[in-house]
């Protein structure tokens, strides 16, 4: 499930590429495009909130709000990024937001964070910091963008950790996108053009693909640790690249390998960290 979903992903950041490049039409502004994200997401959530009839009950609003807002950012300036850089690389920044992720959640959840923990974010920034490629003559500085994505993305899984403890699933994905929406529409208003034919159903394809990958991360956790489930998630990298090349001929350099390669080797690194973690847990817990 979680290959699927990561298939899934990185094939909507090719189309929110192709989107903000002019495929189909004028280019659209990444406001615009993660507008369509959140209106098609909403409808698909509409659609499964008249079958099943979910009941709302206490949301946390303050919560939902920081949690839609850090999302819509997070989205909207990853698909800025890749509209201007090499997909496969704005994905190997992108996956730092586990690491920022660790340090929201030492100020909002009150975590403590051990040294193999800091070892492991810190190889990651490291990785970072190669793909920005600074002093060779090539800096990147849209490659900011998606390290800012990292770290809104990084805030918003803090979020729904503390939301998961006190609410259901749905009643999280429909408030947020119902948020997301409002937020996603009120800055597209500021930036709007007509989308083509074509670019209304690829909005729509961005839509109604993030509700499959939710739905699929969901049962994925649900279903195993999520020690076993995080590390497989880091084949996004290798699907963007393949689409990135199949479809426009870009081929990762050096600087790209070397940078992506130190960003896995630290998440993978505190996913192993974590795995050995728990079954010492599960050991030290077990009767004698």
């Amino acid at each position: 499930m979680i290959l699927i979903a990561s298939a899934m992903f990185a094939g909507l950041t090719i189309i929110a590429k192709a989107l903000g490049t002019g495929f189909g039409g004028d280019a659209l502004h990444p406001f615009m495009v993660s507008g369509g994200r959140f209106l098609f997401a909403f409808i698909g959530l509409m659609i499964g909130a008249t079958i099943f009839r979910p009941k709302i009950q206490n949301p946390s609003l303050p919560l939902h709000f920081g949690r839609s807002f850090s999302g819509w950012l997070g989205v909207t300036l990853m698909f800025a990024a890749v509209a201007r850089m090499p997909v496969s690389d704005a994905t190997a920044i992108n996956f730092l937001n586990p690491a920022f992720g660790m340090v929201f959640a030492v100020f909002l959840l009150g975590e403590k964070i051990g040294k193999f923990r800091w070892i492991a974010a810190g190889i990651a920034l490291l990785g970072a910091a190669v793909l920005l490629r600074p002093g060779i003559g090539v800096f990147q500085p849209v490659a900011l963008l998606a390290l800012a994505a990292a770290v809104m993305i990084g805030l918003e899984i803090v979020l729904i950790k503390k939301l998961t403890g006190r609410e259901s699933p749905f009643q999280i994905l429909i408030i947020n996108n119902s948020i997301g929406l409002l937020i996603a529409g009120t800055a597209a208003a500021f930036v709007w053009t007509s989308p083509s034919l074509i670019q209304w159903g690829l909005l729509a394809v961005i839509g109604f693909s993030m509700i499959g990958i939710q739905i699929l991360f969901i049962t994925a956790m649900r279903a195993a640790d999520a020690s076993f489930v995080m590390p497989f998630m880091y084949s996004t990298l290798i699907f963007a690249t393949l689409y990135d090349f199949w479809i426009y001929g870009v081929v990762p350099d050096s600087i790209s390998f070397i940078g992506a390669g130190i960003i896995l080797f630290g998440v993978i690194f505190l996913a192993w960290r974590e795995a050995l973690n728990q079954r010492n847990a599960v050991i030290k817990d077990a009767p004698s």
